[in-house]
């Protein structure tokens, strides 16, 4: 059976090869097709600050994509394409890096696994996250608060307005 991903890809580093980050987002892009995986839409970049210690400011985007895979091996598939350009497992939280590729929601709803949450626990409160989702899948509900991806951008700007 066919499943449905929406995967958040963001870069604040440069890459050797691929160059500044909206370069290796693109990059990205070509890895998860040359993976098999099918990118069925993809978002344009947006620029944001960064989470954390970082100084360097992200390039954020989200890509649709369609596969047979279960979320823990589509998970698997995106660390392998983040080691492939360089990205290494553990090390401190929020750091600069050349690629972040995460699972925010699947097509079967909510998924629990020691390594992987879906929908991605903190995509509800992530402008840079929601805004390249819009472009992409605005009707897209999240399981848990039913919301679309629309409402809940909304609904995170509000928020934020009020004192």
């Amino acid at each position: 059976m066919v499943q449905r991903y929406l995967i958040a890809l963001g870069s604040n580093a440069p890459h050797h090869r691929h160059g500044r980050p909206e370069r290796v987002l693109a990059a990205a892009l070509d890895a998860l097709r040359e993976q098999g995986l099918a990118v069925t839409a993809a978002s344009r970049i947006v620029r944001s600050a960064p989470v954390g210690p970082s100084r360097r400011r992200y390039a954020n985007a989200a890509a649709l994509i369609e596969t047979r895979l279960s979320p823990d091996r589509t998970l698997n598939m995106l660390k392998g394409i983040e080691a492939q350009f360089g990205r290494r497992s553990g090390g401190q939280q929020w750091t600069s890096r050349v690629i972040d590729l995460d699972i925010v929601l699947w097509s079967g709803g909510a998924w629990a696994a020691p390594d992987l949450v879906v929908p991605h626990m903190a995509f509800r409160v992530r402008d840079f996250v929601l805004t390249p989702l819009i472009g992409i899948a605005a009707q897209w509900r999240d399981p848990l608060t039913r919301l679309t991806v629309r409402q809940l951008r909304a609904q995170l700007r509000k928020a934020k307005r009020q004192p």
